[in-house]
């Protein structure tokens, strides 16, 4: 049974970082383009990342472009999404998953950015 948790959440200032991880149990997330999600109340779940396989190019959502990173640990079976130069835009609850959604979701990790 695959399981993700996320972690790395909290409550900071804007201009500052954070960084994000998602540790997946159950799967290998080495072999699999892994998302990272934001959900802000009353909205739909957005792609905002992508960490690719090979040398497929990563997305990154324009609001993010130059401030987010995505990438991987595949030892650790662990992504994470380096956060910086926050905005209050970027509050939100941040989930990872497959590319295609394919795992149930993890509980996420509430970040909020205060101006």
């Amino acid at each position: 049974q695959v399981q993700l948790v996320e972690s790395g959440g909290g409550l900071v200032q804007a201009g500052r970082s954070l960084k994000l991880s998602c540790l997946a149990t159950g799967t290998d997330f080495s072999i699999t383009p892994i998302g990272w999600y934001r959900q802000i109340p009353g909205k739909e779940r957005e792609l905002v990342a992508t960490i690719s396989i090979g040398r497929n190019v990563p997305y990154y959502a324009d609001s993010v472009k130059g401030r987010f990173t995505g990438s991987r640990d595949n030892a650790k079976n662990t992504a994470y999404l380096q956060m910086n130069n926050l905005k209050t835009d970027d509050s939100g609850v941040y989930y990872c998953n497959n590319f295609h959604r394919q795992y149930p979701w993890g509980q996420g990790t509430q970040v909020t950015v205060s101006s």
